[in-house]
């Protein structure tokens, strides 16, 4: 079996209500989805993130697939691995779109689902972690109760908060979740907007709230080393150990607790997997990242938490906060999402609905990315 064709394209979709970090505030989310083709009559399907210049790349990529099995991704992860090298998020998201699409392929062609093919399940759901920003609150009381609402209205057992530059409002708005909370996993990723002192200062002040872990308060693998040192909530990181050269230092100086995974920034399936057994290998927690998921990369997501067993906290996921999607919904009860069965990834995609938001990106440009 080998590919014969890659397909590409950008959409735009919106989000049910504006999302705030300390970096933007969006009211939709732009992604790359990519079908592979085969001479067999085999498609595969893969979503990444971001729009054009990863469209771009996918299919400067692309032409080093075809002719190719999608079986043998290893030759082809050894051919691409200058690409990160050289565009950084980019050419990580560019492969991972690719490598999807042929994980996909491979299990319908096989019959078995992307769960089966990485060693089986160990859970059948996924928990979620409820997502709560600026946006969703203008005081501290409101924000809690739009929380305390989401939470009791949606099943979810652990919250999120993205915060801000203003770590002062942050620290207030956390100490209002928590008195409206008091038993549901609580954290705050402020995307490395606190400085190293700030860190600290609001590290001290939060560890009365049992936190489940802090995430990037600041930037860098030093800077995070020494907040650790000085306050006792454990922290998360996606920003610092972004790369498997990342693992040394960042044990060396004991700077993480738990470590945010992610296929699409991290470049596929397999390297998912392989940062699940680094964790494992020194004694570290991990999480999955959410960059803004449609239904095609939180299928693959799922498959990858349901069958890696270090992963079983309360994942991130704006999956439910999408107003549409392009393929068929994956049910979300009590706060966690089922893992699809089906051959490959398991999820049907909608081909109208993906012309249609095709073409608003056309029109509209990329919202995200």
């Amino acid at each position: 079996m080998k590919v014969t064709h890659v397909d590409v394209w950008v959409v735009n979709l919106p989000l049910t209500s504006p999302f705030t970090s300390s970096f933007e505030t969006k009211t939709g989310e732009t992604r790359t989805v990519v079908r592979i083709r085969t001479d067999e009559g085999v498609e595969g399907w893969g979503e990444t993130m971001w729009g054009r210049p990863v469209a771009a790349l996918v299919r400067k990529l692309a032409p080093d697939l075809i002719g190719t099995s999608p079986f043998a991704l290893e030759s082809f992860h050894r051919k691409q691995h200058m690409v990160p090298f050289f565009h950084g998020y980019l050419g990580y998201a560019a492969v991972a779109a690719l490598d999807v699409a042929c994980w996909d392929a491979m299990g319908k062609a096989t019959g078995h689902s992307l769960t089966d093919l990485l060693g089986g399940a160990v859970r059948d759901t996924v928990p979620l972690t409820a997502l709560v920003t600026r946006a969703d609150g203008a005081t501290p009381e409101a924000l809690a109760e739009h929380a305390g609402r989401v939470v009791a209205e949606g099943g979810f057992r652990a919250v999120k908060l993205k915060g801000t530059g203003d770590v002062d409002g942050d620290v207030a708005n956390l100490r209002a979740l928590r008195a409206a909370l008091p038993d549901t996993e609580l954290r705050v990723d402020p995307n490395a907007a606190w400085s190293v002192p700030d860190s600290v200062r609001a590290g001290i002040k939060l560890e009365d709230l049992n936190l489940e872990y802090l995430e990037d308060p600041c930037p860098g693998i030093e800077g995070m080393s020494q907040v650790r040192s000085k306050v006792r909530i454990p922290l998360c990181t996606n920003m610092c150990v972004v790369r498997f050269e990342d693992f040394a230092p960042a044990v060396r100086l004991g700077a993480v607790d738990i470590v945010h995974g992610d296929v699409y920034k991290w470049g596929g399936i397999a390297p998912t997997k392989a940062l699940a057994a680094h964790c494992e290998t020194f004694g570290l927690g991990m999480n999955l990242h959410s960059g803004g998921e449609l239904g095609i990369a939180t299928a693959a997501h799922l498959a990858v938490v349901a069958s890696t067993p270090v992963l079983s906290r309360a994942i991130d996921s704006m999956y439910y906060l999408h107003a549409d999607d392009i393929a068929d919904p994956i049910p979300l009860i009590d706060g966690r999402l089922t893992v699809p069965q089906g051959p490959g990834l398991g999820v049907r995609v909608d081909e109208e609905k993906l012309r249609h938001y095709a073409a608003v990106n056309e029109r509209e440009g990329d919202l995200t990315g």
